[in-house]
């Protein structure tokens, strides 16, 4: 069975939301970032980490990854096109979106205070307007690749969650339909419930 450790409001709400969609059994320990169970899983105390057996696994989208390609669910297989543009999509996401985010929430409280630059969010909110705008453009229909949820689809959703509680504009009603959509979804809904 797998452990998952990491609170619900960080990134392990991904491996979660994966996890409840594959319907395997899993245990949850709502660990937070540098407590004693996420540095016993990983020397940085980031969360999320998930332990298969002797294996820990850290950063959410290479766990994603991994249970998808593990399961055959909510990916295209390795080698083939889609593969490759599903990918190139999870990128995207992750480099023009989440670190976004993350480097406004290092501004926010994350780095120690003397170390924060609060006038770089104005910043971050303008480059996020403009990147979202080019990940808007690209949804291919009900999920970003068409008619197939993927990885890239829970990445994104759970990042324009982040972007609403921190304060950063709403993405277009193309995408506030779809983050509506995917947060529907019976797996995500009982994620959410969790501590």
């Amino acid at each position: 069975m797998y452990e998952v450790f990491g609170s619900r409001g960080s990134r392990a709400i991904r491996v979660l939301w994966m996890l409840e969609e594959i319907g395997v059994p899993y245990s949850h320990v709502a660990a937070k970032p540098r407590s004693p169970e996420a540095l016993a899983n990983n020397p940085s105390g980031k969360v999320p980490s998930m332990r298969d057996g002797d294996v820990v696994l850290t950063d959410s989208a290479a766990i994603l990854t991994y249970l998808a390609d593990k399961h055959g669910a909510f990916t295209h297989p390795a080698g083939t096109p889609e593969r490759g543009l599903q990918d190139c999509l999870l990128h995207q996401v992750l480099d023009e979106i989440d670190s976004t985010l993350w480097m406004a929430a290092r501004h926010s409280f994350v780095l120690p205070e003397e170390r924060r630059v609060p006038a770089v969010k104005d910043t971050l909110k303008w480059e996020y307007d403009r990147n979202i705008a080019r990940i808007s453009d690209r949804l291919a229909g009900p999920f970003l690749m068409g008619e197939t949820m993927t990885v890239p689809d829970i990445v994104l959703t759970h990042c324009l969650g982040w972007a609403d509680r921190a304060g950063f504009e709403r993405s277009g009603d193309a995408l506030e339909a779809y983050r509506a959509r995917m947060e529907a979804r019976d797996a995500f809904q009982k994620v959410v419930t969790l501590p």
